[in-house]
Parts: structure tokens; C-alpha cells; sequence
């Protein structure tokens, strides 16, 4: 049960190992709360869909299969849309065409199709985690690195009399700017998954 929960953080991680949902990853990027943000939604979807696909994965006949998941993603997504949209309307906007796309995002459809499909509800929760966590993880990692050498600052949800953005001292005043944009999420998305390369090379040798 541990193994289903884990491997989504590092061992089969959906964007440094599997390589999938790089749209979004690249996409929303540019600032650590955009991140946080597009990850609990990730996350809510990710959850909901296996336990309804692991629930019923008896009932749907075959033909219909990949529609049926769809479907189901697409409610969930749709929840997301709503919520956010009445009650966090600054990320929603920032995340823009993004937050619909989650019903494509292949680590979601992947997951019911190879994990929610074949196992119990209890397991494919347990996956869902994992799968949700590795995601948003590497989304921050990824979005912090971008924001700190694009823009000099971290920028996280407003609490009271804090704004929400940290500047980081030498930076904010000479921001390297190509990270913050699309060459420079390409250019870090490369780098860390050569880094998470390496480290694998690493362990398999040990």
C-alpha cells in the first residue's frame, strides 16, 4: 500500500520520470502560487476520478471505456473551474485556459486507464496522492526556480498583512528575465530532468 502512495513522488514522479502533463507544468510555471494552485486542482481531480473509475470500472462496458472517464474527469474539472472562479478569482485567471485542459491532462486519463481500472478503491486513492503530491511538487520546484532567477521574488497566497510576495535581495533588481519565459521553462524542465537523471543513474549503480 506504501508503494502505491510513494512512487508518484519519486520513483515514477508524472513530470521528471514519466514525463507527462508538461503543458500545464510549463504553462502555469512562471510564480510558486500559480503552481500550488493548478496542483490541489490536479490533485481534487486526480483523487476524484479514480475512486469513481475504481467504483465502477465493472459497470462500464469496454467499448465505452475512455469516453466514461472522460466524463467523469470532466465533472470534477468542472468543480475546480467553479470553485475557483467564485472563490480564488486572481489565481483562477492567472491559471486561465489551464485549469480546463486538467481533462486532458494525461497523468489523470493515464491513471484510471493503468492504475483505477485494474485495482481497489483504497489503492487507486493511495495513487491518486502520490501521483497528486509528485505533480504538484515538481510544478513548485520547477516554478520557484523560474520566479526566483526570472523575477527575483516568490510569490505565495496573500495572509493578512502580508502580500503574499517575497523579494529576494540582488535578484529583484536584475532579474535573468528569459526565465520567465517559455525558452526558460524548457531550459529548466531540461536541467532538472537531467539532475533526476543523474540521480537515478546514481542509485542503480549503489
Amino acid at each position: 500500500m506504501l508503494k502505491d502512495f510513494t512512487k508518484g513522488i519519486i520513483k515514477e514522479n508524472p513530470v521528471f520520470i514519466i514525463v507527462l502533463g508538461l503543458c500545464p507544468a510549463l504553462g502555469v510555471s512562471t510564480k510558486v502560487v500559480n503552481s500550488i494552485g493548478m496542483g490541489a486542482g490536479v490533485i481534487f481531480v486526480l483523487l476524484g476520478s479514480n475512486i469513481f473509475v475504481s467504483l465502477l470500472k465493472d459497470f462500464i462496458p469496454e467499448k465505452i471505456r475512455i469516453p466514461s472517464y472522460i466524463v467523469i474527469i470532466a465533472s470534477f474539472v468542472t468543480v475546480v473551474e467553479m470553485v475557483m472562479e467564485a472563490f480564488i478569482p486572481a489565481l483562477y485567471d492567472s491559471l486561465g485556459v489551464f485549469v480546463p485542459l486538467i481533462v486532458v491532462n494525461c497523468i489523470i486519463l493515464g491513471r484510471a486507464e493503468a492504475f483505477a481500472n485494474k485495482n481497489t478503491v483504497k489503492s487507486s486513492i493511495l495513487d491518486a496522492l502520490g501521483m497528486g503530491i509528485g505533480f504538484t511538487l515538481a510544478l513548485m520546484l520547477i516554478s520557484l526556480v523560474r520566479e526566483v532567477f526570472g523575477l527575483g521574488t516568490i510569490t505565495l497566497f496573500p495572509i493578512g498583512n502580508f502580500s503574499g510576495v517575497i523579494e529576494i535581495p540582488g535578484i529583484s533588481n536584475a532579474p535573468v528575465r528569459v526565465f520567465g519565459l517559455a525558452a526558460g521553462a524548457l531550459l529548466v524542465m531540461g536541467f532538472l530532468k537531467a539532475l533526476f537523471n543523474w540521480v537515478g543513474e546514481l542509485r542503480r549503480v549503489k
